[in-house]
């Protein structure tokens, strides 16, 4: 059998599906090529990450499809429930890039409270000429440990970032629609560790409550963060979404960073992704990425294995 890894996969994930009597196509294939490559090629396995869509024209297109696979979280690039109304299996990773994602939620908020976003952006270009005007410029940086994190969302990846903020000595604060509580293991390389619990609390006293505010929810049909949310917020909170583009009203967002009442955001996801918006791309106090909360050689090679896993599972046993 065949499996179609269009966005790519690792090696370690090619080299345990070929290990359980899989062929492993790497090629990339245009979207509007997809059913046909599909057909033409006996493919009976789709991956994709985030670029590539599996919708209903697709599914219908490819009657040989068994599995429909997603390289992350979100599926939202999918037609879940009618891929499994036509018998096709639909498959994700939600514990392999929980880790990775939230590192760039850090990578993001220390480069935020620091301002290295702007210092990498200006040095080059004034570093030797006006040095000590960007030490000046730069001066106010303010400290993560004993300041209020809220997380939105306190899933796999949710609770990766806890962890790491109870580490660094942070009050972590969290809203779930559908977790109440949950407890949250921090450990340590010597094999010590230690348990806290956080009880869920509702939107509105987070952001009233939180010195910053990380999103770790799927796709929604509105935003979560508007003009309304923005103005109970704190003056001065950081944002930072590696979740998903729309959930938050960047045309808001860009005026709370011009009028002070955001210090910065760090986004990852964007509304018109693959095509950010400029006035986003432009802007001094946003620190930008090009939607790479899962891409370390480390996730890869778990995701990787993790699809393999379950394509055999499925397909063999």
């Amino acid at each position: 059998m065949k499996v179609l890894a269009n966005d790519g996969i690792s090696k370690s994930g090619i080299l345990a599906l070929e290990k359980g009597g899989f062929e492993v196509i790497t090629s990339k294939v245009a979207q509007e090529q997809v059913a046909n490559y599909v057909n033409e090629n006996n493919v009976s396995v789709v991956l994709v990450r985030s670029a590539t869509k599996v919708r209903k024209d697709i599914i219908d297109a490819c009657p040989g499809l068994k599995i429909i696979g997603r390289g992350g979280v979100g599926m939202d690039n999918i037609d879940v429930e009618y891929a499994k109304s036509k018998g096709i299996s639909v498959i994700n990773t939600p514990a392999s890039s929980s880790e990775s994602v939230a590192e760039l939620v850090f990578s993001h908020l220390f480069s935020g409270v620091r301002f290295l976003h702007d210092s990498n952006r200006n040095m080059p270009l004034e570093g030797d000429s006006n040095f000590e005007g960007l030490k000046k410029a730069y001066a106010n940086g303010v400290e993560l440990r004993g300041k209020t994190l809220g997380i939105v969302g306190i899933g796999r990846i949710g609770q990766a970032t806890a962890k790491m903020a109870l580490g660094l000595g942070m009050k972590v604060i969290a809203s779930d629609s559908y977790i109440e509580k949950v407890d949250v293991k921090v450990e340590f390389f010597d094999g010590q560790s230690i348990t806290t619990t956080i009880i869920t609390q509702s939107l509105e006293s987070l952001f009233k409550e939180a010195d910053f505010i990380t999103l770790h929810v799927p796709a929604q049909d509105g935003y979560i963060i508007s003009a309304a949310e923005l103005e109970t917020m704190k003056a001065g909170v950081g944002i930072v979404n590696c979740a998903r583009g729309g959930v938050i009203d960047e045309v808001a967002l860009v005026k709370a960073l011009d009028s002070g009442k955001v210090l910065f955001a760090g986004l990852d996801v964007f509304e018109n992704e693959p095509n950010p918006e400029v006035t986003i791309l432009m802007n001094q106090k946003i620190s930008l990425t090009p939607h790479i909360g899962a891409a370390t050689l480390e996730a890869q090679d778990r995701i990787g294995t993790e699809l393999a896993s379950q394509i055999i599972s499925i397909l063999k046993n």
